[in-house]
């Protein structure tokens, strides 16, 4: 595996494969890798010729409070890890290469239809900031596809919506939620939870899974099925932030009409902020 940080490397590294037709696939990451991601570069490599890696902690999409300095950096493991799946290219920039002059990027690439709901009015500016970085990431590889993890299911529809608007020829494709065995999703942030809080937090999943049971038997009054999503999570000791049955389409609210459904949450634990989310079609 060839480990480059600069972007005109990465470009002439790749320039001959493109040549030759290769199909690139390409896995953003910000590092601290777990096996969530690795089933990512497996994915990549089902589809591509190709597999193009990165690990930037971009600080555009991290807000007045939250753990940028913080964030986990375990970068010899994350390579030691890549290596042994398979993955080809890694691109590691540093934030002076991906932002040279202010650290910030002067231009920002905003989807604001999607935004602002949900995990965008909890982090005012995240997805601008994962917009930004994810196009101009884009325009330095230029993959045929990308893998992205469904865990964060609106940060996949941001993307897609970016490359379709933005007319990227890049395929997105969403990879499923890698799960440990108590149904917790697999995320860099679990790290910051203790043992106990580890069990408790699969409790969230367990939450999602009743809640769809529950519309599956018939159940309609949508709202009330959130609030006792909400209640029991909090009496189980989750702080919360929102829990909401939507359309799969556009996350706006889902009514008793509509079939194709995401319930997706977002709830705090300890010192981490956990998401999560099921997407099923409802036979109406």
């Amino acid at each position: 595996m060839y480990t480059i940080d600069s972007i005109n490397q990465l470009r002439n590294h790749l320039w001959q494969a493109k040549l030759d037709h290769k199909i690139i696939a390409f896995v953003p990451t910000m590092g601290n890798l777990h096996e969530g991601h690795l089933q990512l570069i497996d994915r990549a490599l089902e589809e591509a010729d190709l597999v193009v890696a990165s690990i930037f902690v971009n600080p555009l999409q991290f807000g007045p409070g939250e753990d940028f300095n913080g964030y986990p950096r375990t970068f010899m493991g994350d390579q030691e890890k890549l290596m042994s799946r398979g993955c080809h290219v890694l691109f590691a920039p540093t934030v002076d290469e991906m932002y040279p002059t202010t650290n910030v990027s002067s231009t920002v690439v905003k989807v604001p239809h999607l935004d602002q709901l949900l995990c965008g009015a909890s982090r005012p500016g995240h997805f601008t900031g994962v917009a930004t970085v994810v196009s101009k990431l884009f325009g330095i590889v230029q993959p045929d596809l990308a893998i992205f993890g469904l865990k964060d299911y609106q940060q996949f529809l941001v993307i897609k919506q970016l490359t379709n608007d933005l007319c990227l020829p890049v395929k997105i494709i969403g990879a499923p939620i890698a799960r440990a065995e108590s149904g917790l999703a697999l995320s860099s942030r679990n790290g910051y939870l203790s043992e106990k809080e580890l069990r408790q937090a699969a409790q969230l999943y367990g939450c999602l899974i009743a809640c769809r049971v529950a519309l599956e038997s018939g159940e309609t009054e949508l709202l009330k099925l959130e609030e006792q999503a909400q209640c029991q999570l909090e009496s189980a000791g989750f702080k919360r932030d929102y829990f909401k049955i939507c359309r799969q389409s556009d996350l706006q609210p889902a009514n008793i009409d509509d079939n194709e459904l995401v319930i997706i949450a977002a709830v705090y634990l300890g010192k981490a902020r956990l998401i999560d989310n099921i997407r099923f079609t409802l036979l109406l």
